[in-house]
C-alpha cells in the first residue's frame, strides 16, 4: 500500500470482520480480526474484550438498585444488552441474584416468571430483581411485561431501568486489559508468521484462531449449566 501499511488487525464484532474478509477478498490485503464486542456474541471465543467490563458495570448497578428496591418495597426489570444472545443476562443474574432471569434462549413464558414473584414474596423478601435481556420473547418489551404483573400481582410497586449504553462506558476490567493483550500480541504473531483471514480469540484460557468467516457465520451458546445454576438459585 502507498501508505506503507502492510496488514489490518481489527477489533470489533460481525460488521467489522465483514469488512475485514471483504477487503481482504477484493484488495489480497492481510487482516487479522480481534473480537471486541459487550455482548460476547462472537464464535470462537469464550469472551469478547469488553463483556467482562460490561459484566462488572451492570452488577455495581444491580446493586444499587437493590438497596433502592429494599428500601422501597419494589419490584424492578432491569434491562440489560443482548438482542439475539442473554450472555450479559444470565452471568449479571447469577451475580447479583436476581429473582429471575429473562433470555432470549430460554423462554420461561409469562406463568412461570408469576410463580417466581409469587415465591419471592411468600419467602418474605421485601424486594425483587429481575434481569431481563432486551431480545427476550416473553413479552413485546419490559414495560409491556411490567404492565401484566402489575395487573396479575397488584401486591408489587413495579419500576423498570434501562441500562442501555451505560453498559458500554467505564474503565476496563483488568481482565480484559490482559486479555486484549494477550490477544494484541498474538495477532502481531500471527502477521509476522505471515498468516491472514483469521479471528484471534480465547477457549479454555488459550490463545486460538478461527477463520474469520467461520468466526461470522457461527453462533454462540448459552451456558447450561449457568441456567441450571440460575434455576436452583431463583427455587
Amino acid at each position: 500500500m502507498a501508505e506503507g501499511i502492510d496488514a489490518f488487525v481489527l477489533i470489533g464484532g460481525d460488521g467489522s470482520f465483514t469488512g475485514a474478509m471483504t477487503y481482504n477478498e477484493e484488495f489480497n490485503f492481510t487482516v487479522i480480526c480481534i473480537p471486541g464486542t459487550i455482548d460476547n456474541d462472537i464464535f470462537g471465543t469464550s469472551n469478547t474484550l469488553g463483556f467482562d467490563t460490561a459484566l462488572n458495570t451492570v452488577v455495581e448497578v444491580i446493586d444499587k438498585i437493590r438497596d433502592t428496591a429494599s428500601s422501597h418495597n419494589r419490584l424492578f426489570f432491569v434491562e440489560v444488552m443482548g438482542r439475539d444472545v442473554g450472555h450479559i443476562a444470565l452471568n449479571v443474574g447469577v451475580g447479583a441474584g436476581a429473582e429471575e432471569i429473562l433470555i432470549p434462549e430460554e423462554n420461561l413464558g409469562l406463568e412461570r416468571l408469576l410463580e417466581s414473584l409469587k415465591r419471592s414474596k411468600k419467602s418474605g423478601k421485601s424486594s425483587s430483581i429481575v434481569v431481563v435481556a432486551e431480545g427476550d420473547k416473553i413479552g413485546k418489551s419490559v414495560f409491556e411485561l411490567k404492565e401484566y404483573v402489575e395487573e396479575h400481582l397488584p401486591i408489587y410497586d413495579v419500576r423498570v431501568s434501562v441500562l442501555g449504553h451505560m453498559q458500554r462506558g467505564g474503565s476496563p476490567s483488568c481482565y480484559d486489559r490482559v486479555l486484549a493483550s494477550r490477544m494484541g500480541v498474538k495477532a502481531v504473531e500471527a502477521l509476522i508468521e505471515g498468516k491472514t483471514n483469521l479471528m484471534v480469540g480465547v477457549q479454555n484460557n488459550v490463545i486460538t484462531f478461527t477463520p474469520i468467516s467461520k468466526a461470522i457465520k457461527g453462533h454462540t451458546k448459552i451456558d447450561k449449566e449457568l441456567i441450571r445454576v440460575s434455576d436452583i438459585m431463583t427455587t
